[in-house]
């Protein structure tokens, strides 16, 4: 199984730049072992199950709780597919494969 997660979280109670808060997140997302992208307005992130990518959601919850956040926001998209794997990689290979390389 494949579960592709578009994650996106970050308080919206400390001031108008928020990338201390969010390089704490990715720095978690990043020591999860899980294959990521981080993109200007998300994170995508590859887990082998549901509840390895909800347990990883709770846990960048966590983080910013930790930091005195008293209000966050997040956006969580899913792309589960059973049967496959590195689709985080092979996705974006496979539109290549029809139009040449990409922005990655």
């Amino acid at each position: 199984m494949s579960v592709l997660l578009e994650l996106s979280m970050f308080p919206t109670d400390h001031g108008e730049s928020k990338s201390e808060y969010v390089s704490q997140v990715i720095a978690l997302i990043r020591s999860s072992g899980y294959q990521y992208q981080l993109t200007p307005m998300a994170t995508i992130i590859e887990t082998n199950k549901m509840s390895e990518a909800l347990e990883l959601c709770a846990k960048c919850y966590d983080i910013l709780d930790s930091l005195g956040c008293n209000r966050v926001f997040a956006t969580m998209k899913f792309d589960i597919r059973n049967g496959h794997d590195n689709r985080l990689k092979g996705k974006v290979e496979s539109i290549e494969k029809h139009i040449g390389e990409v922005s990655k």
